[in-house]
């Protein structure tokens, strides 16, 4: 019976196979439904008009499915694999894990069907209905049973870095949700005013700074120093990062109300809080670089990790935007306009999704006992997810930029729409890539898991 490099058998690592092909999976219809808004752009009755496939109907689809359906199961897959080997000890409950797995995709179904019907709370990132919300607390409750009597039965004594931003994830997500969802108010989901936006964003923006963030660099600080074979570089660094992210992150969702009559000092806090992210992005990035000097060579050789690099170079670009887009002088530019658009797509899909494909990859030949089904594929998806986004950025920058100081000058709508349109033409010519690198990863993941009858073992 073969083993992982954790020294647990293939056979107990039932549940990150499952989330692996949640993440594929949900990750072809995500880009499909983006595919669908960007042809919409170029070609508003193309489709027609049929009310489903409407704009403000696909695209909380594809948000919610790029952030939970595709990013954070693959995440979550990673972390399945990783926590059993550094705590020296068997997930808890692969019977839970399954269990899981098959809840958060009832979850996801549910979602596309009744978003699709029209049936929604209509907030940002919080569209789903108090049912499935109701799912969603449950699942995470679950999880995090799940990992916390995994770390209380382990042989390690020291916890990794990466166990704590894991269990960090997991529990501040599950309490963010129910207040940002407004869960005590079922018939509507939301509160009045004011502080419902404020709810609203505390939630929203968590969903990356609590939930997508923590769990990538976790990914992260696992698999660049397995791959390079050399030890992190600083453990305090590390520990730095980790409560410089908790204690700043969860602060600076009003920095998206500044044009709002929200409270000034609360305005005030995110700002300062949004700059002061730069300081535990920067320490995470010297950390993991640092590991990898003179180790580029091993980064280039690994597809897994060049997934993984990616996503550490994109974060930094991510974090330099951010701090900036809190400027209250920027966003009179930036703000309500694609630019924001873009930025959101190179935070999910550059950062936390490289990383989440990343870790998909380094775990599969563990997982399975063979190695990857094809290296080609994967590389191949690399550079479609890669050239895709970053197309897909520039062309939305530009049009944002065009938009924002047509704003300022007074310019009217259709002066400007015209010159967007060459931008939302490349928009979708780009989402063909990222659609296809979707595709590509879907095939060879699925692969990997079940059709592979190579044995790792004969390839070491």
């Amino acid at each position: 019976m073969s083993t992982s490099e954790n020294g647990i058998s293939a056979q107990n690592y039932q549940s990150a196979k499952g989330f692996c092909v949640t993440a594929a999976f949900w990750l072809v219809v995500a880009t499909l439904a983006g595919m669908i808004l960007a042809t919409e752009f170029v070609a508003p009755d193309l489709l027609g008009n049929l009310s489903w496939l409407s704009f403000g109907r696909v695209r909380p689809i594809h948000t919610n499915l790029v952030l939970l359906g595709f990013v954070f199961p693959g995440l979550l897959a990673a972390a399945c694999y990783f926590l059993p080997g550094l705590l020296q000890t068997q997930l808890y409950s692969e019977r839970l894990g399954l269990i899981s797995v098959w809840l958060w995709n009832i979850i996801l179904a549910c979602a596309v069907v009744t978003l699709a019907m029209g049936k929604t709370q209509a907030r940002e990132y919080a569209e789903l209905i108090w049912p499935i919300d109701l799912l969603v607390v449950i699942f995470f409750v679950l999880v995090f049973y799940n990992f916390a009597m995994t770390v209380k039965q382990r042989k390690e004594p020291v916890l990794y870095v990466s166990v704590w931003y894991v269990l960090a994830a997991i529990t501040l997500t599950a309490i963010v949700y129910i207040v940002g969802n407004v869960m005590w108010a079922p018939t509507t989901g939301a509160m009045t005013g004011m502080p419902d936006a404020i709810t609203l964003w505390f939630y929203g923006h968590n969903i990356l700074g609590t939930l997508l963030t923590p769990m990538a660099v976790a990914a992260a600080y696992y698999i660049i120093p397995r791959v390079c074979r050399s030890p992190l570089y600083s453990h305090t660094l590390s520990l730095i990062g980790f409560w410089g992210l908790v204690l700043l992150y969860t602060h600076i969702g009003t920095h998206h109300l500044l044009q709002t009559p929200a409270p000034t000092w609360l305005k005030v806090i995110s700002i300062v809080d949004s700059i002061g992210m730069i300081i535990p992005v920067t320490v995470v990035l010297i950390n993991l670089w640092y590991t990898t000097k003179g180790k580029l060579g091993e980064i280039h050789a690994d597809v897994a990790a060049k997934f993984v690099f990616a996503g550490t170079i994109i974060y930094l670009l991510v974090c330099i935007q951010g701090p900036l887009h809190s400027l209250p002088q920027v966003q009179r530019v930036t703000h309500y306009t694609n630019w924001v658009v873009g930025h959101a797509h190179l935070a999910a899909l550059g950062f936390s999704g490289m990383i989440a494909i990343g870790g998909i990859y380094h775990i599969l030949p563990h997982i399975t006992g063979r190695p990857l089904y094809s290296r080609f594929l994967a590389d191949l998806q690399y550079w479609l997810i890669l050239l895709g986004v970053s197309g897909f950025t520039i062309s939305l920058s530009i049009a944002g930029l065009i938009q924002g100081n047509g704003w300022l000058n007074a310019e009217t709508v259709y002066r400007i729409l015209p010159q967007l349109h060459i931008y939302n033409v490349i928009r979708a010519s780009t989402g063909v890539m990222i659609l296809s690198g979707a595709l590509v990863g879907f095939y060879n993941i699925t692969r990997s898991l079940f059709l592979n009858r190579q044995d790792l073992s004969a390839n070491e």
